[in-house]
C-alpha cells in the first residue's frame, strides 16, 4: 500500500496515454484562445462580486472564533475574537489585487514550466501524479474539485443577483423564493431556490459537451462585452470619484490587505483553467506559457483600476453586497451606465463559470482516466470530442448547491482549495527540477529554486488569513476524500495490486 501511495506515472506514459484514440480531445485552440479563457475565468466575480465583500469586511457579523482568520488566532489566542472577525481591506482593497497579482505570479510562473513538459488534462492533479505520486495528485484531484465547483456555486449566485438588479431597472421582479438562496448565515434555512444560478450553469453544460472549439467562440465575445464594460465603468465613474472615500486607505491595517487577498484569492486562477485545456491546444508548449502570463498580467491592471475606482465612487464599508458595481453606480444616478456595466458583469460571469467548468469536467476525466473515479467519467463523445459523462457530472455538482447557498458561505470555502493546489505545483517544480534536469523545458522559472519557495511561502500566508471555520471545512472536505480514495479509488487504481495482476507488466514507480 505505501508503495502505491508514492508511485508516479511518467510524463510520457501520460503522453501516450492521453494520445490513445478513443481518448484522444480535439486540438483546436490557440494562444489567444487560450488568453481569452484566462481571462474569461479571471475577470467575473472578482472585479463585479467580491470587490464590495472584501472591501466592506465583516467584523461584527461573526463574533465566533470559528470566523476569525486563522493567523489572528495562532497571534492572539482566544482574545481574536472579536478583534478581527473578517476585517475589510477598505480602499486597500487596491493592494489585495496587487499582492494577490504578484502571488499569482509566482504560482503561474511554476504552472507555465509544468504545463509546458506535461500537457495533459487535469493540471495540478496530473502534475502531482507525475512527481510527488498517486496519494497526494488524489488529495489535489479532489481538492481541485471543489475549487472549481465552489468558485462557480458562487459566480452563479452572483449571476442571479445581476441579473434581478438589471430586470428591477424595468421593473420586473422574481418572486423572492425563486431568486434567494434556500440558505443564508445570518437567517438560517427557507423554502427558497435560486433558479436563475441553476439555469445558467446547466444551459452552459449543453453548451460544453457539443463541442470545445464552440465553448471558447461564445467565451471570446463575452470576454469582449466585458472588457468593454470594465473600461466604461472606469472611465465613466472615475468623474465621481471623491477623495475623502480613501481614507483612511487601509482601516484595518496591513491584516485586512492580507485577508481581503484571501478572499479575492480565487478570482485569479484563471490561469489554473488555462492549464487543464492542454489536451486541446494546438502547441502547448508555446500556447500555455503564453496565455497563463498574459491572462494574469492584463487582468491584474483592470482588477487594481476598478478596486480604486469603486472605492472612490462609495465608502469602502458601504460595499457588502452582491452586486457592488451596479449599485455603486446606480446611488451616483448613472441608471443607463449601470445597465451597460451590469450587461458587462453578466457576460463577466457567464464566460468565467464556462470556463471553470471546462477544467473541472477535465479534472473528473483525467482522474477517471487513472482509475480513481469510475470509468464512466472518461468517456469522450464518440461526435464531439468531449468528455460527455464528467461534463454532465460537473454541471449538475455546481449547479444544484448553487440554487441552496449563498455567497459570501461559497466564495469563503474555494479559497484555501486554490492555495493549496497552488502550494503543490510549486513544490512539483522542484521535484521535477531535483529528479528530472535533463528533461527538455520549453519554459523555465527564473529564478529557481527561489520563485518557487516563495510561492510556496506567500501561498501559506495567505491561507493562514483565512478563517479558522474555513480550515475547518477544508480538512473536513479532505477526510471525505480520504474515505472515497481508501474504500474505491485505491483498489481501481491502474497501481492497485489487482489492476497489475490483471495487466501483466504495469509502470514502475518512479
Amino acid at each position: 500500500m505505501a508503495s502505491q501511495f508514492f508511485q508516479t506515472k511518467s510524463i510520457d506514459q501520460l503522453i501516450a496515454e492521453a494520445d490513445r484514440p478513443e481518448r484522444r480531445l480535439k486540438k483546436t485552440l490557440g494562444w489567444l484562445s487560450l488568453t481569452a479563457l484566462g481571462i474569461g475565468a479571471i475577470i467575473g466575480s472578482g472585479i463585479f462580486i467580491l470587490t464590495g465583500t472584501a472591501a466592506a469586511g465583516e467584523v461584527e457579523r461573526y463574533p465566533s472564533i470559528l470566523q476569525a482568520p486563522l493567523l489572528s488566532v495562532l497571534m492572539h489566542g482566544r482574545h481574536a475574537i472579536g478583534l478581527n472577525g473578517r476585517p475589510g481591506a477598505g480602499p486597500g482593497i487596491a493592494l489585495s489585487f496587487l499582492l494577490v497579482a504578484c502571488i499569482c505570479a509566482l504560482a503561474g510562473l511554476c504552472y507555465a514550466e509544468l504545463a509546458s513538459m506535461i500537457p495533459i488534462a487535469g493540471s495540478a492533479y496530473t502534475y502531482t501524479y507525475a512527481t510527488l505520486g498517486e496519494f497526494i495528485a488524489w488529495i489535489i484531484g479532489w481538492d481541485l474539485i471543489l475549487e472549481y465547483a465552489v468558485s462557480n456555486m458562487a459566480v452563479a449566485v452572483g449571476f442571479s443577483a445581476y441579473v434581478n438588479n438589471l430586470i428591477g431597472t424595468f421593473g420586473i421582479h422574481l418572486p423572492t423564493y425563486l431568486s434567494s438562496p434556500a440558505y443564508d448565515p445570518a437567517r438560517g434555512w427557507a423554502p427558497r431556490f435560486n433558479i436563475l444560478g441553476f439555469l445558467i450553469v446547466m444551459l452552459l453544460t449543453v453548451l460544453l459537451v457539443r463541442g470545445i472549439r464552440e465553448s471558447a467562440g461564445a467565451n471570446n465575445v463575452m470576454v469582449g462585452i466585458k472588457l468593454a464594460a470594465i473600461l466604461v465603468f472606469c472611465i465613466v465613474a472615475s468623474h465621481y470619484v471623491h477623495p475623502s472615500n480613501w481614507k483612511p486607505f487601509l482601516p484595518n491595517g496591513w491584516q485586512g490587505v492580507l485577508t481581503g487577498g484571501a478572499i479575492v484569492f480565487f478570482t485569479y486562477i484563471g490561469f489554473d483553467s488555462v492549464s487543464t485545456a492542454a489536451e486541446e491546444c494546438k502547441d502547448p508548449k508555446r500556447d500555455l506559457p503564453l496565455a497563463i502570463l498574459c491572462s494574469l498580467g492584463v487582468c491584474a491592471v483592470l482588477y487594481v483600476a476598478v478596486a480604486v475606482v469603486l472605492t472612490g465612487v462609495q465608502r469602502w464599508n458601504t460595499l457588502d453586497n452582491a452586486a457592488p458595481v451596479a449599485n455603486a453606480l446606480e446611488a451616483i444616478g448613472l441608471k443607463m451606465t449601470d445597465r451597460w456595466v451590469t450587461v458587462g458583469a453578466l457576460m463577466g460571469m457567464v464566460s468565467s463559470i464556462l470556463v471553470f467548468q471546462i477544467g473541472q469536467a477535465r479534472v473528473w476525466f483525467a482522474m477517471a482516466r487513472d482509475g480513481l473515479l469510475p470509468k464512466s467519467f472518461a468517456r469522450v463523445h464518440p461526435k464531439f470530442r468531449t468528455p460527455d459523462v464528467a461534463t454532465w457530472m460537473a454541471g449538475l455538482f455546481v449547479a444544484i448547491p448553487a440554487g441552496i447557498f449563498d455567497i459570501g458561505t461559497l466564495a469563503d470555502l474555494t479559497n484555501i482549495g486554490t492555495l493549496f493546489a497552488f502550494v503543490l505545483v510549486s513544490v512539483a517544480v522542484l521535484v521535477l527540477r531535483k529528479k528530472q534536469p535533463e528533461r527538455p523545458r520549453a519554459f523555465r522559472v527564473p529564478f529557481s529554486p527561489w520563485i518557487p519557495m516563495a510561492s510556496v511561502a506567500f501561498c501559506l500566508l495567505l491561507m493562514a488569513s483565512l478563517t479558522v471555520e474555513n480550515w475547518l471545512r477544508f480538512v473536513i472536505w479532505l477526510v471525505i476524500g480520504q474515505v472515497i480514495y481508501f474504500t474505491y479509488s485505491r483498489h481501481h487504481s491502474e497501481f492497485s495490486s489487482s489492476h497489475q495482476k490483471g495487466a501483466g507488466a504495469g509502470s514502475q514507480p518512479k
